[in-house]
C-alpha cells in the first residue's frame, strides 16, 4: 500500500507539472499561426509567447509560495488554477497581441501555484538524495509532456483551431484538479505552519539569503533554465525557417525531448549512489564541452546537417537533465523549514534570471543556431564559476586572499 501510494503520488505531481508543459509546448507549432491572426507585424516577436509564461511563473511563485506555508499547499493550488481558467478565456478570447501576452503572463502566474506546490510537497514527504531521486522521477514524466505536446499541439491546430490547444489543456488541468482533490492529502505539517503576516515574505526572505548554498544553486538554475529556454523559444524558429522542415517539428523536438527523459531517469538511478553534487559536477563540464566543440567546428556560423545539430542537441539536453532536478533539490536541501518562500524565490530567482537570458540570446539566432550554443557556453563557464565559489575550500582561498 506504501508502495503504491508513492507511486501515485509521484505521477501525481508530475501530472501538476505537466499542466505547465503542456501549456508550453503544444502552443510551439501554432506560433506563426497565432501571430498571423492577431496581425503581429514581425515574426520575431512570436517567441514572446513562450517568454511571457516562464515571466508569469516567476512572479507567480512569489506570491504563491509563502502563502502556502501558512495556508497550506492545497488551497494554494486550486487559487492558482482559478487564475489559469481565467487566463486561458482571455488567450481564447482576444483579438489583441499585447492582450495575449497579458492571458501568457497570467497563466503562468496561475500555473506558478501547481509547480512550486510540487516541488514544495516534494520537500515536506522527503529528504536529501532521496529527494533528489523523486524530483529527478517527476521531472522524468513531467519531461514526456514535451514528447507529445507539439505534435498534439498541430493537430488540433489542423484538424480544429489554435484555439483548441488552450481548451484542451484547460479540460486537462481540470482533470488533474479532480484527481488532486480526491486523492492527495495535505503534506504542510501543523507545526510547520507559519502564522499569516505581511512580514512573512521579509522574514523568509532575510532566511533564504543567509543560505549561501541555496542562493548559489538558485543562480546555477537561472542560467542553465536561461540556456534551455532559448531553445524553447527558438525551436520552432530554427526548425521550420532555417531547416524548412515544419512537418517534422514535433518529431524532432519529441526525441530530444527524449534525451532530456532518460537523463532524468538514469539520474534517479544514480543520484543515491553518487550524491547531486558530484553528478552535478560532470554534467556541468559536459554541458560546456559541447557548446565549444560545436563552437569551434561551426565557428563561420555556416549551419550543419540537421542530423550533426540534432546530435549536438541531443548531447546537450542529455547533460541538462542531470542538472534540472539535482539543482533545484540541492537548493532546497537546507529551506526544509522555508519549503514555500524557499521554493517561490528559487523558482522566482531563476526564472526571471532566465526570460531575458533568453530573450537576448534568442535575438541572435536568425540565420544560424552558433549563437544559441555560444550562449550555452556562457552560461555553462558562469555556472562552473559559480559551482566552485560554493565549495568551502575555494570559498575560504578567495576569502584569505
Amino acid at each position: 500500500m506504501q508502495k503504491r501510494s508513492q507511486f501515485e503520488f509521484v505521477v501525481l505531481m508530475a501530472a501538476l507539472m505537466s499542466i505547465v508543459a503542456l501549456s508550453i509546448d503544444a502552443v510551439l507549432p501554432a506560433l506563426p499561426m497565432i501571430g498571423d491572426y492577431l496581425s503581429v507585424s514581425d515574426p520575431l516577436d512570436n517567441p514572446k509567447l513562450i517568454t511571457s509564461i516562464f515571466l508569469g511563473l516567476g512572479i507567480g511563485q512569489l506570491i504563491f509560495g509563502p502563502l502556502s506555508d501558512s495556508f497550506g499547499r492545497k488551497p494554494i493550488v486550486y487559487m492558482g488554477f482559478l487564475l489559469f481558467i481565467v487566463a486561458s478565456i482571455i488567450c481564447i478570447t482576444t483579438k489583441s497581441f499585447e492582450m495575449m501576452l497579458f492571458g501568457r503572463v497570467l497563466q503562468g502566474i496561475g500555473l506558478a501555484s501547481p509547480r512550486t506546490m510540487c516541488i514544495a510537497m516534494v520537500r515536506d514527504s522527503y529528504d536529501g538524495d532521496y529527494m533528489a531521486k523523486i524530483l529527478s522521477i517527476v521531472v522524468m514524466v513531467f519531461i514526456l509532456v514535451p514528447i507529445v505536446a507539439p505534435t498534439l499541439g498541430q493537430f488540433l491546430m489542423n484538424h480544429y483551431s489554435w484555439k483548441f490547444i488552450f481548451s484542451f489543456t484547460l479540460v486537462f488541468g481540470l482533470l488533474v484538479m479532480l484527481w488532486f482533490w480526491l486523492r492527495q492529502p495535505e503534506t504542510l505539517k501543523e507545526k510547520y505552519r507559519i502564522p499569516y503576516r505581511l512580514s512573512i515574505f521579509k522574514t523568509g526572505t532575510v532566511q533564504f539569503f543567509k543560505i549561501k548554498s541555496a542562493v548559489i544553486y538558485t543562480l546555477l538554475s537561472g542560467f542553465i533554465t536561461g540556456s534551455f529556454m532559448v531553445y524553447l523559444s527558438t525551436s520552432q524558429q530554427i526548425f521550420e525557417k532555417q531547416y524548412d522542415l515544419a512537418e517534422e517539428f514535433p518529431l524532432i523536438f519529441a526525441s530530444l525531448a527524449i534525451s532530456v527523459g532518460l537523463a532524468t531517469f538514469m539520474n534517479s538511478q544514480l543520484v543515491v549512489r553518487f550524491g547531486m553534487r558530484r553528478i552535478v559536477h560532470i554534467a556541468m563540464w559536459s554541458f560546456i564541452l559541447t557548446s565549444l566543440v560545436f563552437i569551434i567546428l561551426f565557428r563561420a556560423g555556416n549551419n550543419p546537417s540537421i542530423e550533426v545539430l540534432v546530435t549536438f542537441f541531443a548531447i546537450q539536453f542529455f547533460t541538462i537533465g542531470f542538472l534540472f532536478g539535482n539543482l533545484r533539490a540541492l537548493a532546497m536541501q537546507p529551506m526544509g523549514h522555508i519549503a514555500g518562500i524557499g521554493s517561490a524565490l528559487n523558482g522566482f530567482i531563476s526564472t526571471v534570471m532566465a526570460v531575458p537570458i533568453a530573450n537576448y540570446i534568442g535575438s541572435f539566432v536568425v540565420d544560424s543556431v552558433t549563437p544559441l550554443f555560444m550562449g550555452f557556453l556562457v552560461c555553462g563557464l558562469i555556472s562552473i564559476a559559480l559551482f566552485y565559489y560554493n565549495s568551502d575550500k575555494v570559498s575560504s582561498v578567495i576569502k584569505a586572499a
